[in-house]
């Protein structure tokens, strides 16, 4: 007998353990407003070091990354540009009409090589050139993390890439071209800016971390069906319960304009039954609470 109750026991907590690990795979959304160009380079690099961000984080496979022509309209509709220059509260608002939990705003600080001149000695940082023997690329990106719901800045960092070179690397403004990997990407300053990119996906995984996951309920049928996003695309799977709030009001600090939070109320759980929109959303069943309290724009926790 005690054997048994030790073998249920043990597939309870397994089965708690198992529960926690699905969780922690959902991933979280992430948008990348345009990088400005304050190395002064021209040649669209605020731009393009952003793009090299989104596609990073695509293939890194840990988060749902906003589309840019999403964010693009999302940000034109609001009326602002494309500009690493938003502020947090801005960047916040943004956020919160995509979805997503955080935005990474930024610029690129420095991009260039240094060389070698006839008789040695290092020149200052410049811009591409014709390459000589010895050179040496770098490419710096300030980066800010804004947590979409309170718009705070939950990290401003530094991501540094460097890539020396003792051949020829015939880099001019013309021959930058961030999308492609087979001219662009194996020059010296391909490789820094890809080094620069890849602590730029560390530096947000980090953030990330502090930031809880969050869905929104789309729409709540009559008959007690509840659609949500996002979906399994995100990592939503059949047999997980999430909980259900309604939004409070925002607590705004009179002297920084931020919101400090809200008091939000839990209204109930539900379990995902499947997917729908091809993994963008997903429907549940109400577990616990009234199917009729629930409405579209209510935030869906994990506790």
């Amino acid at each position: 007998m005690k054997k048994i109750v030790w073998i249920l026991l043990g597939s309870l907590i397994l089965s708690g353990i198992l529960t926690a690990q699905d969780l922690k795979n959902l991933k979280k959304r992430v948008a990348v407003v345009q990088f400005k160009d304050m190395a002064g380079y021209g040649h669209n690099i605020g731009n393009g070091m952003a793009d090299m961000l989104v596609t990073a984080l695509v293939e890194s496979k840990k988060f749902m990354v906003i589309e840019r022509k999403q964010l693009a309209q999302i940000m034109a509709e609001q009326g602002m540009g494309m500009s690493g220059l938003v502020t947090p509260q801005s960047a916040a608002k943004v956020g919160k009409l995509l979805g997503a939990e955080l935005i990474v705003t930024g610029s690129v600080s420095e991009f260039g090589t240094q060389k070698n001149r006839v008789g040695g000695g290092l020149s200052a940082l410049s811009g591409l050139n014709l390459g000589l023997s010895s050179q040496k690329a770098r490419a710096v990106v300030d980066m800010r993390l804004v947590n979409t719901t309170t718009g705070e800045i939950i990290a401003a960092k530094k991501a540094e890439g460097e890539e020396s070179s003792n051949s020829l690397d015939n880099v001019g403004i013309s021959g930058i071209n961030f999308h492609n990997s087979s001219s662009w990407n194996n020059t010296i300053m391909g490789k820094a800016a890809r080094k620069a990119v890849e602590k730029c996906v560390e530096i947000i995984s980090e953030g990330m971390a502090s930031i809880p996951w969050q869905g929104k309920i789309i729409k709540a049928g009559a008959d007690g069906v509840i659609y949500l996003k996002p979906g399994s695309k995100a990592g939503v799977e059949a047999g997980m319960t999430f909980w259900v709030y309604h939004k409070g009001e925002d607590l705004i600090d009179p002297d920084t304009g931020i919101s400090l939070g809200s008091e939000d109320s839990k209204i109930g759980q539900i379990q995902i039954t499947g997917d729908v929109a091809g993994g963008k959303a997903a429907k549940a069943i109400v577990k616990k609470g009234s199917a009729d309290t629930f409405q579209a724009g209510d935030f869906v926790r994990i506790k």
